[in-house]
């Protein structure tokens, strides 16, 4: 998060009687901490890779709209809120056995799954593959890379044919220059939701055996 809030003290609220500029906070991030753009996996390229194919707005609002009205923090926006939220948002259908994220790779997006279940999997150093936990519809995967713009800390593999709903870096720079409360909300309880788990991975890796 370093990286995230070095950039918001340089991006501060305009000066009286100035415009506010659009933000480039996310999507100058990787670069601003040195990330080759070359390196950068947009969801662009992804999606040609695994063969995903776009899932209509009007079914991907109505599953994200259902799932997140039951989720702990998510649910902590309002309908008229993640109404707001879904301009910003793309649908897809991703099939099986697909690597949606990839370990130790830059990705300037996240995901939401609406369907299907996806394996969140870390690969060790020596080879060992530790399953991390199935991700369900709900789970939000990718936002911790989206946030401080490092690297993939896992692999995420869909298991089943899945919809997702994805929120890249231009989308999130775009909402935080047409509706920065949205974004500061969302922003917020994207970080509550992600030291929770951070909490929960960290406590299952130390509890592995040498």
């Amino acid at each position: 998060m370093k990286g995230v809030l070095g950039l918001l003290k340089r991006n501060g609220p305009a000066k009286d009687g100035e415009a506010p500029e659009d933000s480039l906070l996310f999507t100058t991030a990787f670069a601003d901490q040195g990330v080759d753009q070359s390196a950068l996996i947009p969801w662009e390229a992804r999606a040609n890779e695994v063969g995903a194919k776009r899932l209509s707005a009007s079914r991907g609002s109505k599953l994200l709209q259902a799932l997140w009205s039951r989720d702990k923090y998510m649910g902590r926006l309002s309908s008229e809120a993640v109404t707001r939220l879904e301009k910003f948002f793309e649908f897809a259908v991703v099939p099986p056995e697909r690597d949606i994220i990839r370990q130790d790779e830059y990705g300037n997006f996240m995901i939401v799954l609406l369907t299907g279940t996806i394996a969140v999997d870390r690969i060790h150093p020596w080879g060992e593959t530790l399953r991390l936990t199935e991700a369900r519809p709900g789970d939000i995967l990718g936002e911790m890379s989206l946030l401080d713009s490092g690297m993939r800390f896992s692999v995420c593999t869909s298991l089943t044919e899945c919809e997702i709903a994805l929120l890249s870096a231009e989308a999130l720079d775009d909402m935080m220059s047409e509706d920065p409360a949205l974004a500061a909300s969302m922003i917020a309880l994207l970080a509550r939701r992600l030291s929770l788990r951070l909490r929960v991975v960290s406590a299952r890796l130390s509890d592995r055996p040498n």
